[in-house]
């Protein structure tokens, strides 16, 4: 009915069906006809109609009163929102793994400010599963199986895990040569991975561990650092612990056995609507990924994946 209001006050403004009809860029039949069901939902006749004049009733100017300001305001509302909806400028706020946000997604941070300076970037960073939804967050990064079907996903690749432990605990506790020698040894579970889900390339062989920590953190570079320090062996990402590995500090545990990589999102909420600033911001995230090696090991690296959509 909203829309057939509208078309009401551009009659009258008009002055005429076929003027109208022209402005709004509708045939004259489909004018004439849907002044007639809002005449039919109103219960009264708005315009008097003869083959040289239109005249608005004494009711129909009444209501063109009442209702021409309201349908200006929503014009100008609308217009508005389409501005903001174009527009490269405005604030965007990412919630974000403290570690991976501020780490590997430093350079990504800084080259995107520089390339936009009329964008304000406001990012929300925890290890805690924060709700989008209910942040009012633009955008969100995700490491990891998503179990919210109602999001829209677009995967940035996918971060390789390692088992890593130092020379001197493996001195001191020994080498485990197989993954029932682990229950054997002081294990460091770094919150989100409670679980160790590990594959043998050799034969396909699959684990998945739940291990018994002796030290469990939420923050993953103090699990790196309590490793390093000789507590014992860590599940982590490659990301979290290359400089200890290249080093030599932190040295590789179970070699045959690979720990599943986690993959790394980038989510929101809106399905078709999602404002050129943010997409900005998401098309710029995947280009990073994409040249990044530790982010880039998967070929389907930056697909567009969603819930039964394939695009936006």
């Amino acid at each position: 009915m909203l829309d057939d209001l509208a078309l009401f006050v551009s009659i009258v403004e008009a002055g005429s069906l076929h003027a109208a009809a022209v402005k709004e860029d509708l045939p004259a039949a489909t004018v004439t006809r849907r002044l007639q069901k809002l005449e039919s939902q109103l219960g009264y006749r708005l315009l008097n109609r003869s083959a040289r004049r239109l005249q608005p009733t004494a009711e129909g100017w009444q209501y063109y009163e009442q209702c021409r300001p309201l349908v200006h305001a929503l014009r100008q509302a609308t217009q508005q929102l389409d501005a903001s909806l174009s527009a490269v400028s405005g604030s965007i706020r990412v919630l974000a793994p403290v570690n991976f946000a501020s780490g590997l997604l430093t350079p990504a941070w800084v080259s995107f400010m520089q390339k936009y300076p009329d964008i304000r970037l406001e990012l929300e960073l925890s290890n805690l599963l924060q709700d989008l939804v209910g942040s009012g967050a633009d955008l969100a990064i995700r490491v990891g199986a998503l179990d919210d079907s109602s999001l829209m996903q677009r995967r940035l690749g996918s971060a390789s895990l390692v088992m890593v432990a130092a020379p001197a605990y493996l001195a001191r506790a020994g080498v485990p040569r197989d993954l029932q020698e682990l229950e054997k040894h002081e294990l460091i579970v770094a919150e989100p991975l409670r679980s160790w889900r590990l594959r043998r390339p050799g034969d396909g062989a699959e684990m998945v561990i739940e291990p018994q920590a002796r030290l469990r953190v939420n923050e993953m570079r103090l699990a790196v650092e309590m490793a390093d320090a000789g507590i014992g062996i860590l599940l982590c990402p490659l990301l979290q612990c290359r400089d200890e590995v290249a080093s030599g500090s932190l040295v590789r545990v179970l070699p045959d056995w690979m720990p599943q990589p986690r993959h790394v999102y980038a989510v929101w909420t809106q399905r078709r609507y999602l404002p050129a600033r943010v997409r900005v911001l998401l098309e710029h995230l995947a280009a990073f990924a994409a040249g990044n090696p530790l982010l880039n090991e998967d070929a389907s690296a930056g697909q567009l994946v969603a819930p039964g959509i394939l695009s936006i």
